[in-house]
C-alpha cells in the first residue's frame, strides 16, 4: 500500500464530486430551456443529465481476495466518473399557447428537471465533498504527527 495512497483516494473522490457539482448546477441553469437541441427540424427541450460513478482499479472479487490474503494490500484507487448519461424521463407539459415554442394544441414540452431533485443531488455532493476534505485533512494530520516522531 503507498503511503499517499489515502491521498490520492481522497483527491478522486474531491474531482467526481466536484464533476456532479457541476453538472447539477448545469441542470438547474438549464431548467426552463425549451431549445437545447436540433434534431430533424424541430428543437428539443434540455434533457436533465446524470452523472455515473465507478470505482477505479478494481479487479474482480477473487483477485482483491489473493491480494488481500497474500500481502495486505488491495488495488482500490477511489472514484472516477464513468459516464455522464442523460435522464430518459418524459418532457412535462405546460399549456401555454402564447409561447412561440407551443405546439397546435397550445402546450409547451418543459424540460424533465426538477430543481428539488436537483437541490438534493447538490446536497449530498457537496456533503461528499466536505466528507472527502476531511479524510485528506485527517490523512495530512496523521502525516505531520509521524513527521514530528521523527523530530
Amino acid at each position: 500500500m503507498s503511503l499517499f495512497n489515502g491521498f490520492n483516494i481522497s483527491a478522486s473522490g474531491l474531482t467526481s464530486n466536484r464533476m456532479r457539482m457541476d453538472v447539477v448546477s448545469s441542470n438547474i441553469a438549464n431548467a426552463n430551456t425549451t431549445r437545447a437541441q436540433l434534431v430533424n427540424g424541430e428543437w428539443i427541450p434540455y434533457r436533465r443529465k446524470l452523472v455515473e460513478l465507478s470505482q477505479s482499479g478494481v479487479s474482480p472479487f477473487q483477485q482483491q481476495l489473493q491480494s488481500a490474503m497474500n500481502n495486505g494490500s488491495t488495488n482500490v484507487s477511489g472514484v472516477t466518473v464513468s459516464k455522464i448519461k442523460d435522464d430518459t424521463t418524459p418532457f412535462t407539459l405546460s399549456y401555454d399557447p402564447y409561447n412561440p415554442d407551443s405546439d397546435e394544441d397550445g402546450y409547451v414540452r418543459l424540460p424533465n428537471v426538477d430543481p428539488i431533485k436537483e437541490m438534493v443531488d447538490l446536497m449530498s455532493a457537496t456533503r461528499s465533498y466536505e466528507a472527502n476534505v476531511t479524510a485528506l485533512n485527517a490523512s495530512k494530520s496523521m502525516f505531520m504527527k509521524a513527521l514530528e516522531i521523527g523530530k
